[in-house]
């Protein structure tokens, strides 16, 4: 058996491979995250075994939706889940298992490709991560964000709106600027302050940076054909966010954990809307509102 340990946004897991076909190499994206060291202490342990026995699958009671892929989930007789992870051609990549609280998980790989093996483990990796840290004031949010004078600044919006676009004009538009990661970053409230982190979750942008910023704002971009810009009173900051964080709506553990992350969030950190057009002023004006 393999066993390889990693820190992610401050907390740490351990990812064992069982069947020698499966090891590290089929999340590259997490090599930056890699610990030499066994850790303390784990957020949970997820178990890579393609010969598992799967307990008789229960009626579906939602599903997850992984950047337009929806993952299948069920509830164990003993309170645990069950998920069942499709790719964007609908093949059955993987199946993971868990305890309630999500720091127990097991994963059977079914892709025929290193792709699909690949997207199987790395999906059943998030969700586990995202479950499992959902008490600890830690979120796995939909964003883009960059870092700019030692703070880094998370865009937010639905799928195709505009969000790594914007953080890209502020990359080419404002000096001393970093992408942090471009589509699942890791916010944590540490200390009484708002910390975001690099996650080996970025989308199609390959940015897999383990590197921490305190949060300096957060915008919610809505393409409009001006630019615009205000900032959310707590009631709309809250609504604009909830939709952002990756969360289990069905799971009250899950759920009030993130409502409670999002409570202490805009308590910390402004949040705006910007309405905008794809021009460089967009990026100036977000940038000379927010980072003050």
């Amino acid at each position: 058996m393999m066993t390889c340990y990693y820190e992610i946004g401050g907390h740490s897991i351990a990812v064992r491979f069982v069947n020698e076909e499966n090891n590290d190499d089929l999340i590259p994206s997490f090599a930056p995250f890699r610990l030499q060291d066994e850790p303390a202490e784990l957020l949970f342990t997820m178990l890579v075994d393609d010969n598992l026995d799967w307990p008789q699958q229960n009626d579906e009671i939602g599903q997850f939706d992984c950047g337009g892929c929806n993952h299948g989930v069920y509830r164990t007789d003993d309170g645990g889940y069950l998920y069942s992870i499709h790719d964007i051609h609908d093949v059955l990549c993987s199946r993971m298992q868990s305890n309630a609280d999500f720091s127990q998980c097991s994963v059977s790989l079914y892709g025929k490709t290193w792709v699909q093996r690949n997207y199987g483990l790395n999906n059943a990796l998030m969700m586990a991560y995202a479950f499992a840290s959902a008490c600890s004031a830690t979120m796995l949010m939909h964003a883009s964000v960059i870092r700019q004078g030692g703070k880094g600044y998370l865009m937010t919006a639905p799928s195709g709106t505009g969000k790594s676009t914007h953080t890209r004009l502020w990359y080419d538009n404002i000096p001393g600027c970093d992408l942090m990661n471009d589509d699942n970053p890791v916010v944590r409230i540490v200390d009484g302050q708002a910390v975001v982190y690099g996650s080996p979750w970025s989308g199609k942008t390959r940015c897999y940076r383990n590197i921490q910023a305190p949060v300096g704002g957060i915008v919610r971009i809505q393409q409009r054909p001006e630019n615009t810009i205000r900032r959310l009173n707590p009631v709309e900051a809250f609504c604009n966010l909830l939709p952002a964080m990756s969360n289990m709506k069905w799971d009250k553990r899950v759920y009030n954990g993130i409502c409670d992350g999002i409570s202490q969030l805009i308590q910390l950190v402004g949040v705006h809307e910007l309405g905008c057009l794809p021009n460089a002023e967009a990026a100036i004006l977000c940038h000379d509102t927010i980072a003050k």
